[in-house]
C-alpha cells in the first residue's frame, strides 16, 4: 500500500471509529471507566512504578478510576505534556486534584515546573485497533515518537485504552507505528506479547 493510500485509509478508518465512540452516552462512558478500574492492570505493578495516563478528551474512555486505583497501591502517575509537534512526548508527575494546564495543542497536562518522570507503563489513548496490537491514533505520532524512545533505553509496556467497538479488523500499519503490548477495554484484556 502506497503512503498515500494508506494515510487515506487511516483517515477513514479513524473518522468511522470516532464516530461510533461518539455515539456512546454519558452512562456508558461511566460504566466503561468503573469497569476498567474494577479490573485492572493484567501485571503486576510494582510500588513506585511510574504509569503515564492522560487526560480524556474528545469523548476518550477515561482512564483516571483506573489510574487513582494504581496510586492507591503504590504508582507514582505522569500525565504527557506536548512540548513541539514532532518531538516525542514529555511526561511529568502528576497526582489526583493536583492543578493543570492548557497545553499548546489544546490537552490539559501538567504545568512545566513538575518534576519529569520516565514511564514503566503508558496508558495509551487510540481512535482504534485491531487484534494484533496496532494502533490507530490521531495522526501526529507523539506516541509511537515517546513509546519508540522509551524503548531505547529501557522497558515500557504500552497499554493501549479503549471502548471494546473500537476494535477493527486490520490497522494499516507503517515502518514508524508502534505496536502496544496491551489492549484494556471495559470488556476484554488483549494481550499482544510473544509468547
Amino acid at each position: 500500500m502506497s503512503d498515500l493510500a494508506e494515510t487515506t485509509s487511516k483517515t477513514a478508518l479513524r473518522a468511522a471509529a470516532l464516530a461510533r465512540r461518539d455515539a456512546l452516552g454519558a452512562e456508558q462512558r461511566a460504566a466503561a471507566a468503573s469497569a476498567l478500574a474494577a479490573r485492572g492492570l493484567p501485571f503486576q505493578v510494582a510500588p513506585g512504578s511510574v504509569v503515564s495516563g492522560y487526560v480524556a478528551m474528545r469523548g476518550e474512555l477515561d482512564p483516571k478510576p483506573l489510574m487513582q486505583a494504581l496510586a492507591a497501591r503504590g504508582a507514582r502517575l505522569a500525565l504527557p505534556a506536548i512540548v513541539a509537534r514532532d518531538l516525542p512526548l514529555r511526561f511529568r508527575a502528576w497526582a489526583p486534584g493536583d492543578d493543570l494546564i492548557r497545553g499548546q495543542f489544546g490537552t490539559s497536562e501538567p504545568p512545566p515546573d513538575a518534576p519529569e518522570l520516565s514511564p514503566d507503563i503508558m496508558l495509551v489513548p487510540l481512535a482504534a485497533f485491531d487484534r494484533l496490537g496496532h494502533r490507530i491514533g490521531y495522526g501526529a505520532g507523539h506516541y509511537d515518537r515517546s513509546i519508540a524512545q522509551l524503548r531505547q533505553s529501557q522497558r515500557v509496556i504500552a497499554v493501549g485504552v479503549g471502548f471494546a467497538m473500537q476494535q477493527i479488523e486490520a490497522v494499516p500499519a507503517s515502518a514508524h507505528d508502534v505496536g502496544l503490548d496491551y489492549v484494556l477495554t471495559e470488556a476484554d484484556t488483549f494481550d499482544f506479547r510473544s509468547p
